[in-house]
């Protein structure tokens, strides 16, 4: 199973985006917080940012939408050239047609959880998902503490995607650092997403780190 980091410039300098992209080019890809102050309570950057970000950036962008009206909204950031955009299933009225509309326009599809949602309905469908975000805090601030409390559900998951036999990731986001990734990837998660993990150091190095932590845990 292989590892990916996501550093999310949630926690890096606003002022400075370019450059804070080139710091993580070692990384996977970037993890980009889209919040619109209505389905979270922060606000955040939006889609002509996310259009001057994929141009500029060294590493693919993944798109995590923390809005509302999602099934209108998912497709647009697809159409700006995103590796993966990723909406809340709790935003959406059909998810799985949100899904097929951010594939017809190029980027992978994937649908993200908050902590207290059931994972059910989403293993249904599967198929119609190349990614599902298991949210291990409540969305809408960085810094806050990983919730345990998430992992039966990112275990259930990794087992429903292993018996499928689908090439579905499990990404997981909030509260990652080198002392949460054993847990997380343990239970099943192979997509990390870290911001001041990665962003409060040198992001280089801070990278690496994570990829030893997760290392060791599968060892």
């Amino acid at each position: 199973m292989t590892i990916r980091i996501s550093p999310s410039i949630l926690s890096a300098d606003f002022a400075n985006l370019e450059r804070e992209l080139h710091r993580i080019e070692t990384a996977d890809l970037v993890h980009v917080d889209v919040m619109d102050n209505h389905f979270v309570p922060n606000l955040t950057l939006g889609l002509p940012i996310v259009q001057r970000l994929q141009q500029v950036s060294p590493v693919p962008l993944d798109v995590h939408l923390m809005v509302t009206d999602a099934d209108v909204n998912a497709p647009k950031y697809a159409e700006t050239g995103a590796s993966s955009v990723t909406f809340h299933f709790e935003a959406a009225d059909d998810p799985v047609a949100t899904a097929a509309a951010i594939r017809s326009n190029g980027a992978r599809a994937a649908v993200a959880v908050k902590p207290g949602t059931p994972i059910t309905q989403v293993l249904h469908h599967l198929d119609a998902y190349d990614m599902i975000l298991l949210m291990t805090v409540e969305p809408g601030f960085g810094g806050q503490s990983f919730m345990p409390s998430v992992m039966p559900k990112l275990a259930d998951a990794r087992a429903a995607v292993d018996a499928s036999g689908l090439d579905v990731w499990l990404e997981v986001d909030g509260g990652i650092s080198v002392d949460t990734v054993p847990e997380a990837v343990r239970s099943g998660a192979d997509t990390l997403v870290a911001g001041s993990a990665v962003y409060g150091g040198e992001p280089a190095q801070r990278i690496t780190d994570l990829r030893e932590a997760a290392a060791r845990a599968r060892a």
